[in-house]
């Protein structure tokens, strides 16, 4: 008898051994260490992540050294961000914003040189990556932005003149534990791990998705049934029988689903799975209560939306850096896919919620977007992206039981950012809630971005018919990517289902972000936009000041001072000074010993300065003028920047 219960043992444990060594190496092999489960902070009813995957994709090419063929985990990230610190000690400035809700710090950078003044005396932009879990191309996009300015200080001109002038505010991972969960586990979320009730049972995450054939995904599962009794069927176009479609009314010969058990045993498969919340729902310009919450039941609510707005400390930190730091002029927070550059306004049209001025400029960065990027989309949030894929043919809007991309989803429409419907027959708006490019422009009054990278999967139109099919999708990567993602069906004994086959394209690196044989590509349009708004950020200048004689009046003289605004930006949208942002710019001038104002101030306010605009200001001065004397003069815009000279008095 003890010899069978040994021999039970050993054939389990064998067992178990070759499951591990058959994983499929493309999937990710299961890490040998550490085994156990990966637990989220917090009260959680149900199963949590399981054993780590050590995903191939998230491999750099050679340890410690920078490159855009992989995708950075959240460790590395932190390598590279202090190794910046360390090698540009007078350009770089690292530090922690806050905590994330596991208790990780939120880690960010400044990047100006610190010679030539403080960081909040210049202009600045903010960019902020890979809010959503998954959306880890964001990240990538803004970790290669700073390694692009970074290591072309000094040799590119107009880096140099940029890092010497303004300031860059960079955080490559603003969600660092949805970003570790994404990248070292199978399971993917919408936003924060906060664990939250999404069907309602009283119960806490407790029915995630499951790895079931341990390759590292969550696959789509196909079950072949009775003709006629199904809702799918093969897609007759495709002749290797991996694409599926939806059948016609009793045409249907397959079932299909996502991978995983039902766990609470209430008839419904993966529908409370890892947290809930949606930092991207929880801005405060907006916000709107979770579904349920209305009392009234007859007003808006937002999926997501979390307890209160700013309830996560993700976003917290975000809208709390950025009050103290209004000398930012540019905001970009950047999500995948579709790709579209997208920004406000989320419950209006661009013409009922933009002072036209303002309008203006976001009109002209999207169209020279497009041209940067090759984009198609361009445009607010609650017009032109709810309407955006009308006329296109974007592949992979249908319903395709998951075995196809799922539609873009500007970081989804709620908080579980599924497929969503298709387009209406008519255009009609869409609103959002808490969406963060409101409150860049409505609440922060600033050029702000949320743009959507890579686009699913759609990336060349064979026969030029106008859309990319999900046909050709496969036809893409099976010959330019030798079929690695499209995981293979097969079968599987599922333990509710029976006989089921898995596969479909991969859910991490090729439906929600591009493989890294096309990250690079990707992350650098996108980045190179982005260069440009930093580029276009207002710059306050002295350009002259001369003294002259008063005539008729015996020492006393008039000094005149002109200044500018260098930059393409003005030092304040119309919206930023309606809702006092920002000050009006100021100047000013210190006199030498033995004059003295007549009938005018020191410091003078000029309104804000236009691009390119002039504006000439006047003191009228009294006493006697020493040979040598100097006076200093500045101006002082909230947006604009810092700049004092010092000038010679000779009339």
């Amino acid at each position: 008898m003890k010899n069978r219960r040994r021999m039970f043992v050993f054939l389990c444990l064998f067992s178990f051994v070759l499951l591990m060594i058959s994983a499929q190496e493309f999937g990710g092999r299961r890490a040998s260490q550490p085994t156990k489960a990966y637990i989220v902070g917090g009260v959680r009813h149900g199963a949590s992540f399981f054993p780590p995957v050590d995903y191939p994709m998230t491999r750099p090419k050679i340890q410690g050294q920078m490159d855009f063929l992989h995708y950075h985990k959240y460790d590395e990230v932190i390598y590279f961000l202090n190794k910046w610190a360390k090698d540009y000690p007078n350009l770089v400035d690292l530090y922690s914003v806050g905590k994330s809700f596991e208790g990780r710090d939120i880690w960010q950078i400044t990047i100006t040189n610190k010679a030539t003044g403080k960081d909040t005396d210049k202009p600045a932009m903010f960019v902020e990556g890979n809010r959503h879990s998954g959306e880890v191309t964001a990240g990538e996009c803004a970790l290669w932005i700073g390694w692009t300015v970074l290591s072309n200080y000094g040799k590119d001109p107009e880096i140099t003149k940029l890092v010497d002038t303004k300031t860059l505010y960079l955080k490559p991972k603003n969600n660092p534990d949805g970003s570790d969960m994404y990248l070292n586990t199978a399971q993917s979320n919408r936003s924060t791990v906060r664990p939250y009730d999404d069907d309602g049972d009283g119960l806490l995450d407790e029915d995630p998705p499951e790895d079931l054939d341990g390759d590292g995904f969550i696959l789509q599962v196909r079950k072949k049934v009775e003709p006629g009794k199904g809702t799918m069927m093969i897609d007759p176009n495709d002749k290797s029988g991996r694409l599926m479609i939806r059948a016609p009314e009793g045409k249907g010969d397959y079932t299909t689903s996502s991978e995983g058990l039902d766990n609470d045993g209430d008839g419904r498969v993966n529908e409370d799975g890892i947290g809930g919340l949606d930092l991207h729902r929880n801005y405060v310009e907006n916000w709107r209560p979770m579904p349920g919450l209305d009392l009234t039941g007859r007003g808006w609510t937002q999926g997501g939306a979390g307890e209160y707005p700013l309830s996560e400390t993700e976003t917290r930190a975000v809208v709390l850096f950025l009050l103290q730091h209004p000398n930012v002029s540019v905001g970009q927070t950047m999500d995948t896919t579709v790709p579209m550059l997208l920004h406000g306004p989320s419950t209006s049209r661009m013409e009922e919620s933009m002072f036209p001025e303002d309008m203006k400029i976001y009109k002209y960065f999207d169209e020279e977007g497009k041209k940067i990027t090759g984009y198609r989309s361009a445009g607010d949030t609650y017009w032109d992206y709810a309407n955006q894929g009308r006329g296109e043919g974007a592949g992979g809007r249908g319903g395709a039981g998951g075995a196809q991309p799922p539609a873009p989803d500007a970081g989804g429409r709620g908080a579980g950012g599924g497929q969503g419907a298709p387009a209406p027959a008519e255009p009609r708006g869409s609103p959002l809630f808490g969406h963060s490019p409101d409150f860049g422009y409505l609440y922060y009054g600033a050029v702000w971005y949320g743009d959507e990278l890579w686009n699913g999967g759609r990336i060349k139109d064979y026969d030029g018919d106008g859309r990319v099919t999900p046909l050709e999708q496969l036809r893409y990567i099976d010959e330019e990517l030798s079929g690695k993602y499209f995981i293979p069906w097969h079968k599987f004994n599922h333990p509710t289902l029976g006989e089921v086959e898995l596969g479909g394209f991969s859910p991490k690196f090729w439906n929600q972000n591009p493989p890294p044989e096309l990250l690079e590509e990707w992350i650098k349009k996108e980045g190179m936009f982005n260069l440009f708004l930093y580029k276009s950020l207002p710059q306050v200048k002295i350009v002259s000041t001369k003294i002259q004689p008063v005539k008729k009046e015996v020492d006393t003289y008039e000094i005149v001072s002109v200044f500018t605004n260098e930059g393409y930006l003005p030092t304040a949208l119309k919206m930023a000074d309606r809702v006092k942002i920002v000050r009006p710019d100021a100047v000013q001038i210190s006199l030498p010993a033995g004059l003295e104002f007549v009938g005018s101030r020191t410091r003078q306010e000029i309104g804000y300065l236009q691009s390119k605009q002039m504006k000439e200001v006047r003191w009228k001065v009294k006493g006697k003028l020493n040979p040598g004397a100097e006076a200093e003069v500045s101006i002082s815009s909230t947006r604009g920047g810092v700049e004092k000279a010092k000038v010679k008095l000779a009339a």
